[in-house]
């Protein structure tokens, strides 16, 4: 078992005083918390762990590190009971996070995690959440003391006051369960302080309609003349539509070598699932364009990212994020009116207009399979935002019914008897 002591650290401060800490020792390596007090060496008592009654504090003191010491042997005995094997840094870290066990100096570390593992988009948009989060309070807080009335208190506050959607509301709540839960997995709380679930806090997301282009508007996307960027982001659109509406992303990652034997082989970006699919005669024909610009067969298909340290997550997302605004720039300001198109037209519009088109039409199975989905039950949650046939089926049903009933109908001519 490990073993925790009081000690004064021989590393005296300015003014020769000496750091009171626990120290930590497990197989013969010992670790170190500093408990934030300073004594003079003739005021403590090795022997008896305490300190003496000449200091004018002791008996505040004394109590103060009791609690510490207690707390330390009681994580020290929580580790060893769950674990087969506890290191003297793994006891520090339950007692003491490195970050702080506050919700704020948590929620820092979760996004520097974040910033380390390169995810961009989550780490932009999550931040500002942090500090809405932060100026509502005007405090840092314990976990224990955010409860689910301060979570309602703070949806509400950034629905009314800082006048942000019902959707932007619950993402806000989200990151604070996201803090949450990385702060138990760090072994900073006890799973009992989680405000969310069954009988706690409920996040529930408001239903949005999705909307894609209609196989009119897309013919007329095709057939528009462009030229320039208009062009390329036209060619980029298109290609994100014949392949499943492919990610962005996936898009300005491909790689000349993806394409063998007429199908393009990639890995999706956001869940790693692979597979391949066959190259449609209209994707060929954009493809062909950028042949001229081919430098080797790892060099990328379209130029965006051209350039670009791939092994550094992070600045990939972020240049990613810039080109794709930049895309979604040219094609909402210069293509869709040129295409006489009225819809907000973005490169993700490309991934709602195929699944508009295929509704009703392609096996839910099948559609799994195209948009790499993990779950079959997220693909049928996907494509409901798009299902409208049965339900346009009932409603002409009941309209069309109703209407049989309220014509009116031609009186019958009453028949003459002959004379």
């Amino acid at each position: 078992m490990a073993d925790v002591k009081l000690v004064l650290r021989k590393k005296p401060n300015r003014e020769g005083k000496l750091p009171l800490t626990l120290r930590i020792t497990k197989d013969r390596k010992a670790s170190f918390i500093y408990l934030g007090y300073h004594l003079d060496e003739a005021d403590w008592d090795e022997q008896k762990q305490r300190v003496k009654k000449s200091h004018p504090n002791a008996v505040r003191l004394n109590n103060f590190i009791l609690k510490k010491l207690s707390e330390a042997n009681d994580h020290t005995l929580e580790l060893e009971t769950n674990k087969t094997y506890v290191s003297s840094q793994s006891v520090k870290q339950k007692i003491k996070p490195s970050a702080g066990s506050t919700f704020f100096p948590q929620a820092e570390l979760y996004l520097q995690r974040l910033k380390e593992a390169g995810k961009y988009n989550q780490y932009t948009a999550d931040k500002p959440r942090v500090k809405h989060f932060k100026e509502f309070l005007k405090q840092d807080t314990a976990f224990s003391d955010i409860s689910v009335a301060m979570l309602e208190r703070f949806q509400a506050h950034v629905k009314n006051t800082l006048q942000l959607s019902q959707r932007t509301a619950v993402n806000h709540i989200v990151v604070i369960r996201s803090v949450f839960s990385f702060a138990i997995k760090e072994g900073v709380i006890d799973e009992k302080h989680y405000p969310f679930g069954r009988g706690k806090m409920k996040i529930k997301f408001p239903e949005t309609s999705k909307i894609g282009l209609t196989p009119e508007e897309i013919d007329s996307l095709e057939k528009v003349g462009l030229e320039g960027n208009a062009h390329h982001a036209r060619n980029l659109w298109l290609f994100s539509y014949y392949f499943a509406g492919m990610r962005v992303s996936d898009v300005l990652r491909l790689r000349w070598s993806d394409f063998q034997n007429d199908r393009l082989h990639y890995a999706m970006g956001k869940n790693e699932k692979g597979g391949s699919l066959k190259i449609p005669d209209k994707a060929a024909s954009i493809i062909d364009q950028y042949k001229a610009f081919k430098e080797s067969k790892d060099d990328l298909v379209f130029p965006e990212l051209k350039g670009v340290d791939f092994t550094n997550k992070f600045v990939t997302q972020r240049t990613i994020a810039f080109k794709t605004s930049a895309i979604d720039k040219t094609l909402k300001t210069t293509v869709a009116t040129a295409a006489k198109i009225d819809k907000k037209l973005t490169m993700h519009l490309a991934r709602h207009s195929f699944a508009q088109v295929a509704s009703d039409k392609i096996p839910v199975q099948v559609l799994q399979k195209l948009y790499r989905h993990s779950s079959i039950i997220t693909t049928m949650g996907y494509q409901s935002n798009f299902t409208t046939q049965q339900t346009d089926d009932a409603l002409d049903a009941v309209l069309n019914m109703n209407a049989e009933k309220t014509t009116p109908t031609k009186p019958k001519q009453p028949t003459r008897k002959p004379k």
